[in-house]
């Protein structure tokens, strides 16, 4: 025990001696997994989003009024039946005048110059949930041959399309960023290490001639960046999880997306961004030392025999 309280003393005395090269790691380290988790994030919102309308409504069908523009009594319903007997259609529903003011009212509650309008403008629709969403377009071409009955076809495939395509260069341009400042932040600790070496060559020569070994050596210093890469991935999450709790408690009332992660999102891609943390700082140490280590009998620029 007494062995391991000495090397995490060596390795804080390090940490102290180059205090604003440790910092300079730490916020590289916070800057890159931050980015990383944020786009993780936004993976992960655009996901959520994309499922919600997968698994629901898929078109929307807005119909004329009937007794309006030659629309005979009873169209809607007569729609409704042929639609609900095509292959193609798992589910269709039918939202009548007052049922589209109610929901209205849902999404804009609180935006009372929105609400101002009035009620019967809005259409009855059939909202319809496909077998496969990949039908969508075959289900939409039939429905605006109705076009009597039909006033308009909505189909939330195409958002959805739209939506997975954003999502995807929004995480590439992340998470190239990210990987560009993770290597940045290797660097800068294997950097770290290296002036950590320097510094204390001395110390370590005298410890060579009491007769420690190579790895007492170099536990420190691998200690230290390690404790530079779970610092850094620490903040990122914690930085980033504040960032997305805060927008998601903002926007509770925007019903047409939504902002929330689940904690146990937060839980496992944070535990894997810390690991990753410290297995950085760890390889950022290794590549520090790797020009100064040598067996036993060797040498090293600036570091004692034996280093």
């Amino acid at each position: 025990m007494s062995r391991i309280v000495f090397l995490l003393k060596e390795a804080m005395v390090s940490l102290r001696r180059n205090a604003l090269i440790v910092v300079a790691a730490i916020v590289t380290v916070f800057i890159s997994l931050g980015v990383a988790l944020t786009a993780l994030v936004i993976n992960e919102v655009f996901r959520v989003n994309t499922l919600a309308w997968q698994d629901g409504v898929h078109i929307i069908v807005f119909l004329n009024d009937e007794g309006d523009n030659g629309v005979p009594p009873g169209a809607h319903q007569t729609l409704l039946g042929e639609v609900q007997s095509w292959d193609e259609v798992k589910d269709a529903k039918y939202f009548t005048k007052a049922d589209a003011w109610e929901e209205y009212q849902q999404i804009f509650a609180g935006q009372d110059e929105l609400l101002d309008i009035d009620p019967t403008i809005l259409p009855a629709s059939i909202r319809i949930e496909l077998t496969d969403i990949n039908l969508h377009q075959a289900v939409k071409f039939r429905l605006e041959q109705q076009s009597g009955v039909v006033r308009q076809v909505a189909v939330a495939s195409e958002s959805i399309e739209q939506l997975q395509e954003l999502s995807s260069v929004i995480n590439v341009g992340l998470l190239t960023a990210s990987i560009v400042l993770g290597v940045a932040a290797v660097v800068l600790i294997a950097n770290t290490i290296r002036l950590a070496i320097y510094s204390r060559r001395d110390e370590v020569s005298i410890m060579k001639l009491v007769g420690a070994s190579n790895w007492f050596i170099r536990v420190p210093f691998l200690l230290e960046g390690l404790i530079e890469g779970v610092v850094g991935a620490a903040l990122a999450v914690f930085a980033v999880w504040l960032g997305a709790s805060s927008i998601a408690q903002a926007t509770t009332g925007f019903a047409l997306f939504r902002f929330d992660v689940s904690q146990q999102f937060f839980f496992q891609r944070g535990l894997l961004l810390l690991i990753f943390g410290a297995v950085a700082g760890v390889v950022g140490s290794m590549l520090g030392l790797s020009r100064y280590l040598r067996d036993a009998e060797g040498t090293g620029p600036d570091v004692p025999t034996g280093f």
